[in-house]
């Protein structure tokens, strides 16, 4: 279910200062992108971790967004921008700058007529190879099982290499930063599925 608009959304967003422009970053670190940033809690920790390298946050919905925002604006990071965009949309000037993207706990869309949605679909993975600079790197976090045997399948179709696998990412010794639905999924001892890989 959809959240509600904040009351605040339209505000929030009018005066937020860090949304992706053409200028980029000041600097020639790699680019990691997350599509589907949801409220912001893993790229908001994953830049706070990493200084030396640059984020941009994608989330379709301005009302998801804007709680993001709210979040990342108190911190003033240099490396972490945002943009509200469906990343069919993405603009030409991302083309090839992007080193990693993160899909998390993207939408399942568990209906066969609706495959073509998921961002795992051949279709969302053109659209990444207009954005990767050199070699293609993904990393996907999900509690949906029949997503992950969709996302492995069409992986190896498209060429995509399997660099590590795991069906309960909690147990593994991988360094891990949680999304809000990884926390709440894990409190309900869901296992979360991850999987790494690279063309």
């Amino acid at each position: 279910m959809r959240m509600r608009n904040p009351k605040d959304k339209d505000e929030v967003i009018e005066n937020c200062n860090f949304f992706v422009t053409e200028d980029l970053f000041a600097n020639d670190n790699p680019i990691y992108m997350e599509i589907g940033m949801g409220k912001g809690d893993f790229i908001l920790q994953m830049a706070l971790n990493n200084p030396n390298i640059n984020f941009i946050g994608v989330e379709k919905y301005s009302s998801v967004a804007s709680v993001a925002i709210k979040k990342i604006r108190e911190y003033g990071l240099a490396n972490l921008k945002i943009m509200i965009i469906d990343i069919k949309d993405v603009p030409e000037y991302l083309y090839h700058k992007i080193a990693k993207i993160y899909l998390n706990f993207s939408d399942p869309w568990p209906k066969a007529r609706h495959a073509k949605r998921r961002l795992t679909h051949e279709n969302q993975l053109k659209i990444y190879d207009n954005l990767f600079k050199d070699k293609k790197l993904i990393e996907m976090k999900t509690d949906n099982d029949d997503l992950m045997a969709f996302s492995l399948e069409s992986f190896k179709d498209y060429g995509y290499k399997v660099i590590y696998l795991s069906y309960d990412l909690h147990k593994e010794n991988i360094p891990n930063v949680m999304t809000e639905y990884e926390a709440k999924f894990s409190s309900k001892g869901i296992k979360i599925k991850y999987v790494k890989v690279e063309k």
